[in-house]
């Protein structure tokens, strides 16, 4: 059955690990008639944590798509996972979500998790609804949770319902919505409609009072009817409501317990009634300025938020129709490659299970595969059409790591592998290090790595092995210093012959010329690897001919690209070639190459040389309780404390960190906090690193190249 761009509804269901999202979407498959029996965690039988790995672990680690039919809607169902190392997936969903499901533990409150999240969400401008779950625990407080979500997300958070009786006896919800108490059965499902108790009903009606406002604010007429009534009607009441939640003016919160399955279904029938369609969002923003409607009228065009690889099947590419309509057989071209692609067949998923379909209209989400040049975030157009979707920005990566592989006979095999799987994840960066020589993952955690690994033993029976990466160190000098060598080699036959004098000292931006020398000609190279190399002529009287200037700033630049110190890269010097000897016969560029790098290895080792090592910003958010222990931790990584300061109801705490000492932080920080902070780190700068390593360091080094002098 086909739906229309009206009849859709895209949720996505977010939160803390923990916060019961797997559970609410089981509640909302069955009540629905998706499934005739909900499932569970420990019984590894949920239609969303399908994989063997998600069961092995119990935790959602990737987006499962579902949907459900409710009433005169569509409700497609976007499963997310908790922890913050998959945070691609949750912003993978958000991009195609229109309204996002923010799920709390009632004996939790707002979590650090939450709060992660919640950036995407205002960075997707995403209407949004929060519910309120696990109000079943004995430790479940609705009020502590509703106040610490108004103090964090602030007084848009308005409560639709409250529990009459929260804890293990939890059975009955109060609607202020519809001003009617929901009184469920033991064993959850649908429930009784009764009175409001009288002890409850001031607030009751303090809460419809909020909700009728908030609807009546957004049209002129509503406000007429309420000005003249001192009520709206239930009809009245959606439709402003409709508007206020689009535009993301009010997000009610709901409360419910998924484990007895009470309160899916009333949330269900306000996604439907109330949440906004595809049609009701802004038009999309494209790639290079401009807009597009989601119109099923339009020229065909889909998005591609997410792909997988599954064995037996290939590439399974998931999207997201945003105009148009997207039949079986139709031939898109994508924006990025202009390659040609054939959907010889479109699903709609039910988790691992997928259903073949003739059509999907604009607005809706499909499953594609087989799919041959098209990956996460290409755009595919209809011919005639040449516009891309703006393309999912993701977020840094916070963890590295060395991959080694389980032989060298294996290294290209790895390397096609991880770059597969990093065409379907787009928050892990592979990067072949020339620097390094070594293969660096950048990832979003110790959990993203993991499962990384996992995903290469599974699908190409490959062990890897993370190791400690290498520092990209750089070398550079604090003092002047003088150096003549000369190169003379005979052979039999020609020989090689040159005499290079040389300057170097440390450069910084706007230095003067040496005044002292005579400058002829000034080169300034932006190094590969950042800093940079200023190179000057100096030679007056043609000891040297100038023609043998590129040879001898190769020389200077080989040596500067593997230093003396400890083979870093050298950076910030300069470089006067201000004398010199040369032969009639015997001079060339290879002589005089060689005699540069001599002279400036040897220069440099007199010029007090100074290793520098990079230095990352990095913020954690935490609770004020863990704030000793990650201090503590910081300063044996010979952090600098940069400030504190609050956000929300957690404590944020910044400080520069040398990334030698960062080497799986991120499992130490979970480890400390039981996973409730999260961190973010970004390149700072380069600085010297202190003399009692650098010496460690270059010791290290003369021991392994063998190379003392």
């Amino acid at each position: 059955m086909s739906y229309q761009t009206k009849d859709i509804r895209n949720v996505v269901l977010l939160g803390h690990s923990g916060s019961g999202k797997t559970l609410f979407n089981e509640c909302m498959l069955f009540e629905a008639g998706a499934i005739n029996r909900r499932g569970t965690i420990e019984d590894n039988n949920t239609v969303s944590d399908f994989s063997d790995i998600e069961q092995e672990r119990g935790n959602s680690l990737f987006t499962t798509l579902m949907h459900v039919s409710w009433k005169d809607s569509k409700i497609n169902i976007l499963d997310t996972p908790g922890f913050d190392d998959f945070v691609g997936e949750v912003v993978s969903a958000l991009k195609v979500a229109d309204t996002a499901v923010m799920m709390l533990n009632a004996r939790s409150g707002v979590e650090v998790g939450t709060e992660l999240i919640w950036e995407y969400v205002e960075k997707f401008d995403t209407p949004s609804i929060f519910v309120i779950n696990q109000m079943d625990h004995e430790k479940a407080d609705f009020d502590l949770t509703l106040d610490q979500a108004i103090q964090r997300f602030g007084p848009k958070v308005i409560p639709v319902q409250f529990p009459y009786n929260s804890g293990p006896s939890f059975n009955s919800i109060i609607d202020a919505l519809r001003m009617v108490m929901y009184v469920f059965p033991a064993d959850g499902g649908k429930p009784e409609k009764k009175a409001i108790p009288e002890s409850e009903m001031a607030r009751a009606q303090a809460m419809h009072q909020v909700l009728v406002e908030a609807a009546a604010e957004n049209d002129e007429t509503l406000m007429e009817q309420f000005f003249e009534n001192g009520n709206l009607s239930e009809e009245e009441l959606a439709k402003g409501l409709n508007i206020a939640i689009a535009h993301q003016q009010i997000f009610p919160v709901f409360c419910t317990s998924a484990t007895r399955n009470m309160g899916s279904g009333r949330i269900m029938g306000f996604i439907n009634d109330v949440c906004p369609s595809p049609a009701d969002r802004p038009p999309k923003k494209l790639e290079g300025g401009g807009t597009l409607p989601c119109d099923a009228k339009g020229p065909a065009t889909l998005f591609i938020y997410k792909t997988m690889s599954e064995q037996r099947v290939g590439i399974v590419s998931y999207f997201k129709v945003y105009s148009g309509v997207i039949r079986s057989s139709d031939e898109l071209i994508n924006s990025r490659n202009s390659s040609h692609e054939r959907f010889g067949n479109i699903f709609v998923a039910e988790g691992k299970n997928r259903e073949q379909v003739n059509e999907l209209y604009a607005g809706d989400l499909g499953v594609t595969v087989k799919l041959k040049d098209s990956h996460t975030n290409d755009t595919l157009n209809t011919k005639g059409t040449d516009i891309s979707i703006e393309r999912i920005q993701y977020p840094e990566p916070r963890i590295r790591t060395a991959v080694k592989p389980p032989n060298k006979s294996d290294t290209e095999k790895v390397s096609k592998a991880l770059h597969q799987i990093q065409e379907e994840d787009p928050t892990l960066i592979v990067d072949h290090s020339m620097e390094l020589k070594q293969l660096i993952l950048h990832g979003q955690g110790q959990l993203h790595l993991d499962l990384v690994r996992y995903r290469i033993k599974k699908l190409y029976d490959l062990d890897l092995e993370f190791i400690r990466p290498r520092i990209p160190y750089r070398e550079t000098i604090t003092k002047v210093a003088n150096e003549v060598y000369r190169h003379k080699k005979q052979t039999g036959g020609a020989g090689q012959f040159a005499e290079v004098h040389m300057r170097i000292e440390a450069w910084h931006e706007g230095m003067p010329d040496p005044s002292d020398l005579s400058v002829r000609n000034r080169d300034e190279e932006d190094l590969p690897w950042g800093g940079k190399l200023v190179f000057l002529w100096c030679i007056v009287g043609g000891a040297i001919d100038s023609r043998f200037s590129n040879a001898i700033k190769k020389g200077v630049m080989n040596k500067m690209a593997e230093g003396p110190l400890t083979g870093s890269a050298c950076r910030d010097i300069r470089v006067c070639i201000y004398d010199g000897k040369m032969h009639p016969v015997d001079s060339n560029d290879m002589a005089f190459q060689t005699a540069a790098t001599m002279a400036f290895k040897t220069a440099f080792k007199a010029a007090a040389p100074q290793l520098m090592e990079p230095i990352y910003k990095i913020e954690v958010l935490c609770p004020e309780e863990s704030m000793g222990e990650i201090m503590g931790d910081l300063q044996t990584r010979r952090a600098m404390i940069m400030g504190m300061d609050a956000e929300g109801h957690y404590q944020k705490i910044m400080a520069h960190v040398p990334i030698a000492e960062l080497y799986q932080y991120s499992s130490t920080l979970r480890s400390l906090t039981h996973g409730r902070a999260k961190h973010s780190r970004e390149f700072y700068e380069y600085a010297p690193v202190p003399q009692e390593v650098q010496r460690e360091l270059i010791a290290a080094y003369e021991e392994h190249s063998g190379d003392d002098d």
